[in-house]
C-alpha cells in the first residue's frame, strides 16, 4: 500500500452510529481480530483478549448495565462551566444508536502481563498504566481500520469501561479478575454516511525544534475550538440521519 492509499483509509475511518440490521459474517470478525493481534504493544506484552458478542439477549443485558452511567452523565453535564454548557436535547433518530449494532467486540487487558515489564516500569504505576492503555488502544485502532477496509461501520463504546458497567459485564460474562475491560466496539454495516469532520489546521499544530509559548494556541483559541468541536460532536450524537446520507 502506498501512502496516498493509506491516508485515504485513515480519512475514511470514521465513527458511525447508525447500523443496518444485516448480520456481519464471522469471517469478517476473524479478520478484524487478526489485524488487532499484530498491533504494537509495550515490550511485546500483547495484553489483549477479545470477547465477541452476537447473542441479542446477552447484549441487551450488558446494555442495561450502562444505563446508570448515562443518567449520571446527563446530570454531570449540567455542572459544566457555563461557556461550555449545552442544552440537552432528545434523540432525533432513535435508530442512530450503537445499541442496534449486530456485533460487539469487547477488548480486555490482562494485568498479569505487566510482570514482564522492566522493573523501572513495573514499579512506576503511571508508566505501567500508560503502556498498558497505549497497547490496547493500538489494538483497537487496528480493529477499526480493518473494519473500514471491509466496508463496516464501528463505534467506540467507552462507557463499557465505567466502574458500574465494568464490574457488571465481567460478572455477566464470567470474566476473571485479572482481566480488565478496556473498551468495546459496536460493529455493523453503515446505514448512513458520516458528515464532514471538523479538523484543526495542520499548520497550527506542527512545530519544529525550539518552540516558545508564542508558537502554540492561546487560551482563547483553545476555548473557541473546544466550543466548536463540542457542538459538532453533540450534533452528530443526537441528530437524525439526513435522507441524502442514508445508505
Amino acid at each position: 500500500m502506498d501512502y496516498d492509499s493509506f491516508l485515504e483509509l485513515v480519512k475514511e475511518r470514521r465513527t458511525i452510529r447508525r447500523f443496518k440490521p444485516d448480520p456481519v459474517p464471522d469471517e469478517y470478525v476473524e479478520k478484524i481480530i487478526e489485524a488487532a493481534r499484530w498491533a504494537p504493544s509495550g515490550y511485546n506484552s500483547q495484553p489483549w483478549e477479545f470477547v465477541v458478542l452476537k447473542d441479542k439477549k446477552l447484549i441487551d443485558t450488558i446494555m442495561q448495565g450502562m444505563d446508570d452511567y448515562w443518567k449520571i452523565s446527563r446530570t454531570a453535564e449540567t455542572c459544566r462551566e457555563s461557556w461550555m454548557r449545552q442544552t440537552m436535547h432528545p434523540w432525533l433518530d432513535p435508530e442512530m444508536d450503537f445499541r442496534h449494532a449486530p456485533v460487539y467486540i469487547i477488548i480486555f487487558g490482562d494485568i498479569r502481563t505487566q510482570d514482564g515489564l522492566p522493573m523501572m516500569v513495573r514499579y512506576d504505576n503511571q508508566r505501567k498504566q500508560t503502556i498498558a492503555l497505549s497497547s490496547l488502544a493500538n489494538a483497537y485502532l487496528y480493529m477499526s481500520l480493518a473494519a473500514t477496509t471491509l466496508g463496516l461501520a464501528n463505534e467506540w463504546v467507552s462507557s463499557i469501561a465505567t466502574a458500574s458497567a465494568h464490574c457488571q459485564v465481567k460478572d455477566i460474562l464470567g470474566i476473571p479478575n485479572y482481566l480488565e475491560v478496556y473498551d468495546m466496539m459496536a460493529l455493523g454495516y453503515p446505514a448512513c454516511k458520516p458528515r464532514p469532520k471538523l479538523m484543526r489546521d495542520k499548520a497550527k499544530m506542527v512545530h519544529y525544534d525550539y518552540c516558545g509559548e508564542e508558537d502554540f494556541r492561546t487560551d482563547e483559541e483553545v476555548r473557541d475550538f473546544v466550543i466548536r468541536t463540542r457542538a459538532w460532536v453533540s450534533a452528530n450524537h443526537r441528530r437524525g440521519a439526513d435522507k441524502s446520507m442514508v445508505g
